[in-house]
């Protein structure tokens, strides 16, 4: 009826410490599975592959929430898919995160007061590679901590010899198809970092700045500008107004004084200007803003660099030194002081970008720098996912990644840095250029020189699904796992990182896709839904919630509140409930080893099984069934919810609770109930152990006998399913409910005794007479019992003495009161919802307030009137 691993019983009923104790097993669990070689994939299997991508941490970074996250939900699929008779491959490393590692080092540096230039490039990268081997990797410890299923002697890093090889061939290949090339553009630009970065590394705010209006020129040929950014006028090279703004024909080809300076600069007509916005008129910095720039390219106009590297002014005598900041204070000045200033407007909240790494004030600059050509390489990205090749999961999301693949500009890839893969080209005496392979030999003799830039680290990390299996080696583990199944990863990075391994992917690969699901998650915030950030105090240490409550708990409630592409909001309430959880799958097991559960030999045949017994292998069934679909579907919090209530409500609270008189008589029907428990635990713990791996190992071993979960087969659905059994507990179920209810609102204790009579002949009830009464604390009716309450449910009547337990004056005279006073709060409610003068001035929150009061007030007085109903008269 269900599958059955066949594993070996225990030669003796084994034994489980009376509580569950996480930190005195996980570590050694782990370390045993390791050791074991379970999580090793085999490229000369003949088992189908199934190869998962891990998103490479930073090799600066530790463990966070996110991570946790997203690793919980990847290990549960390998550990699935390898459960499952699959040859998994979930391969770990790490990225040496340029700018962010670079940094670190630098700091370093600082506290012993020197720079990377103290040092040179050589001796520099040497420090960085010393820093990586001492404080990096420390978030791969942590993720054995969390227990993540991966093949640990394939980790990569990616400026290790085989990835650097990957990245220069792949550079070479792209530079001889002409679809990489160097060129001077406007960039953004890192002050601090001192660096080009990616417009997918800005970060926009609200910023509060100013806006001041500012006359150019003199007389009748005056014209007023706008600009937040006083400071890049003294690099103005044009005023720009739209060709048919009528105010501005007779300045068209014109020169005009251009303040604070001994140039003058022309009057150019250009449609990318707005007449309606401002003044009509804008100035034109062509080296400091990219629309600029491309009005200069169109009119052949002057740029003029203003700044250096580190935001300080470099032209114009009076500002020349200066700090960015401190000049456009110092300009408007001097602007102010000479009446040029027009209006001015502050604060002014405008949209500013940051770098998303030292969040410093981002600076369009003109620089000469090295970039891919992406139209080609996108259109081939786009068409994967139209075409099919690729599905997005859940499939609203392929919209967010149409929007960046559809419309993604020239991917500006070099950095000025010394940490990373460096630019493989050479320059020569005369002026020569050459690109070199990674098995060529570069350019010597005098005045040859490498570029001193690398490259962006996504750009290694795009290559990351098939460098990382060999590439551009035809290795066995490229041709074994290569295509990946499934990139899991945060919505956040679709265009950081999945676009770019799309298009790399697919141009590497011959057309052959990297991965063949995009499966997207949300983001983890706080158990209030606000997004996770130091300045708000609410960021959290996973590492202090596994210590406090174990790593599954951890997992748990991280999957349970994983819906596709949907933020996760966690508090730590939620994790102890999952320990809680935790702690009853071990309770529960500890019972049925207690009970002579077993999972030695075939099930019972149906007609040997109890209604009890076939309810329960029928709703195990329906469950492998709904679990298999919600994690072929990437539902997560389903398929944790679905085992959450299976194994709490239906096998510990109710199969447990049911089975009890039947262990307790003993004989053949208990053996029969303990060859099922065992078979419905075995299974549970199997089905349970990719989200909660290291309490279903102990468990599922001390049950079965067997080596070990991790390598256990995945449970299959037989196709088993007793609608009549289903049916017939469902109405016990309603009984016990029902009855268990009316004693609660009767004020009864829940282990109080109480006499009563049962009437269940005729009804599929009658062989649970035994279980009905020991659930319900109902003893049987003596000679003196009266039916003072009669409930009639399921077809069945179950009448209850209460003489001698209640007060039936009393609780009758409170039923009264609790009865008034709803009918007076449905009153007032009534009477507010009636008044339309009311109704039209009340807020919407307000009416809707009182109308969920009126519901409120006619369910207490429908459920206080039943009560009264029941009781018998006074």
């Amino acid at each position: 009826m269900t599958d059955n691993a066949q594993q070996q019983p225990p030669a003796s009923t084994p034994e489980l410490p009376t509580q569950y104790a996480p930190a005195e097993v996980e570590g050694k669990l782990y370390e045993r599975w390791v050791d074991k070689g379970y999580f090793a994939a085999d490229a000369k299997s003949e088992k189908p592959p199934y190869t998962i991508v891990i998103p490479p941490p930073n090799v600066t970074g530790s463990l966070h929430l996110g991570h946790a996250f997203q690793h919980t939900l990847m290990d549960a699929l390998t550990r699935r898919k390898r459960m499952q008779g699959y040859e998994a491959l979930w391969l770990p490393g790490m990225d040496h995160a340029g700018i962010a590692t670079q940094n670190k080092v630098e700091q370093q540096l600082a506290e012993e007061g020197k720079s990377r230039h103290d040092l040179g490039r050589e001796e520099f990268v040497e420090r960085v590679w010393q820093w990586k081997e001492e404080y990096g990797g420390k978030i791969l410890g942590q993720m054995r901590r969390l227990g993540d299923g991966v093949d640990w002697d394939r980790e990569r890093f990616t400026m290790d010899e085989g990835l650097s090889k990957a990245v220069q061939t792949i550079f070479k290949k792209l530079y001889d198809d002409e679809l990489i090339y160097r060129a001077e553009r406007i960039i953004n630009w890192c002050p601090r970092c001192l660096t080009a970065i990616s417009d997918i590394e800005v970060e926009y705010q609200e910023d509060d700045g100013e806006l001041v209006s500012i006359k150019y020129g003199e007389g009748d040929e005056t014209l007023v500008v706008a600009t937040t950014r006083a400071e890049t006028m003294l690099g103005d090279t044009a005023v720009a107004v739209h060709p048919d703004d009528e105010r501005y024909k007779h300045l068209v080809g014109k020169r005009i004084k251009l303040p604070l300076t001994n140039r003058s600069i022309p009057v150019v007509a250009d449609t990318h200007v707005d007449p309606e916005f401002g003044t009509g008129a804008v100035k034109v910095t062509p080296a400091h803003d990219p629309n600029d720039f491309a009005i200069g390219q169109r009119h052949g106009l002057e740029s003029i660099t203003v700044m250096d590297e580190r935001a300080v002014i470099t032209v114009h005598g009076p500002f020349q030194g200066l700090d960015r900041f401190e000049a456009r204070s110092a300009i408007v000045g001097a602007l102010r002081s000479q009446g040029r200033i027009v209006a001015e407007k502050r604060p002014y909240v405008h949209s500013v970008g940051h770098c998303s790494r030292c969040k410093t004030t981002v600076e369009p600059r003109l620089s000469m720098q090295w970039w891919v050509k992406v139209a080609p390489l996108a259109q081939a990205a786009g068409d994967a996912v139209r075409d099919g090749r690729v599905a997005i999961h859940p499939a609203d999301m392929s919209k967010r990644y149409f929007d960046w693949v559809d419309n993604m500009h020239d991917w500006c890839i070099s950095r000025q840095l010394w940490w990373g893969h460096r630019i493989p080209v050479w320059y020569g005496p005369e002026g020569q250029i050459v690109c070199v392979g990674p098995d060529e030999e570069p350019p010597s003799g005098e005045g040859w020189t490498q570029d001193t830039d690398v490259l962006d680290t996504w750009f290694s990390s795009g290559l990351w699904p098939f460098s990382t299996l060999g590439w551009p080696e035809n290795t066995p583990d490229l041709q074994k796992f290569y295509s990946t199944d499934v990139l899991l990863t945060g919505h956040d990075i679709i265009f950081f990182w999945v676009a770019r391994m799309m298009m790399f992917g697919l141009y590497a690969m011959d057309g052959e896709v990297p991965f063949k699901t995009i499966a997207l998650t949300g983001l983890v915030r706080d158990e209030r839904g606000k997004k996770m950030s130091k300045s708000f105090g609410n960021v959290v240490d996973p590492l202090d919630w596994m210590d406090k409550y174990g790593s599954d708990a951890v997992r748990f409630t991280l999957a349970r509140g994983a819906n596709p592409g949907t933020d996760v909001p966690i508090g730590e309430d939620w994790v102890q409930a999952s320990r809680n959880f935790a702690n009853k799958i071990w309770n529960a097991t500890r019972f049925a080893l207690m009970s002579d559960a077993t999972v030695e030999g075939p099930l019972p045949e149906p007609e040997k099984l109890s209604a009890t017994d076939r309810w329960i292998l029928s709703r195990l069934n329906k469950t492998i069934a709904e679990v298999d679909a919600f994690y072929e579907d990437f539902q997560f919090a389903k398929l944790s919810d679905a085992l959450y209530h299976f194994a709490w409500d239906e096998v510990f609270d109710w199969y447990l609770e049911l089975s009890k008189t039947t262990f307790m008589a003993g004989g053949e029907p208990a053996k029969v109930s303990g060859r099922v428990l065992g078979e419905v635990l075995d299974v549970t713990l199997r089905l349970l152990h990719p989200i909660v791996p290291f309490v279903t190992e102990t468990l599922w071993t001390t049950l079965t006998g067997g080596e070990s979960v991790v390598i256990a087969d995945w449970p299959k659905d037989s196709g088993y399913r007793d609608a009549a059994a289903e049916r017939e507990i469902e109405t016990l179920q309603q009984v016990i409910t029902e009855v268990r209810r009316f004693r609660a609102d009767q004020g009864l204790q829940p282990g109080q005794r109480v006499p009563a009579r049962l009437t269940l002949d005729g009804t599929a009830l009658a062989p649970h007479e035994a279980a009905i009464r020991q659930l319900l604390r109902l003893q049987p009716e003596g000679d003196s019992f009266s039916a003072t309450a009669t409930l009639p449910v399921g077809g069945a009547t179950v009448a209850l003495d209460l003489s001698g337990t209640i007060d039936v004056a009393a609780e009758r005279k409170r039923l009264a009161k609790d009865l008034a006073a709803a009918e007076k709060e449905k009153a007032q409610a009534n009477a507010k919802l009636g008044n339309e003068a009311f109704l039209a001035k009340a807020p919407d929150n307000v009416v809707e307030k009182i109308r969920t009061r009126l519901a409120k007030a006619d369910e207490d007085i429908a459920r206080i009137q039943e009560q009264l109903k029941r009781l018998p008269e006074a």
